[in-house]
């Protein structure tokens, strides 16, 4: 899970380079959904990857616009599943 904080003032700035370059992910790197804030101030994206360092690179095609928070997620059905 990817916790993205726009910039003040960016999202019309993010919108224009997806629009031009899209999301620019690394191969390795898929895209699930994403969820914006009604504030307009934080999106979650649901991402798969087998390394963490391939969406960090990602995050490198956007940090002038927003700061990033990567977190490792599991369904509950895996985690319930794990645990036993």
């Amino acid at each position: 899970m990817v916790i993205e904080r726009f910039r003040e003032n960016a999202i019309d700035l993010i919108h224009d380079r997806f629009v031009k370059m899209g999301r620019m992910l690394p191969e390795g790197v898929v895209y699930i959904e994403s969820w914006i804030a009604d504030d307009t101030t934080l999106c979650y994206q649901l991402m798969e990857s087998p390394k963490v360092e391939l969406v960090t690179q990602w995050t490198t095609h956007w940090s002038d616009l927003a700061d990033f928070e990567i977190r490792a997620v599991q369904t509950s059905a895996d985690f319930w599943t794990r645990r036993q």
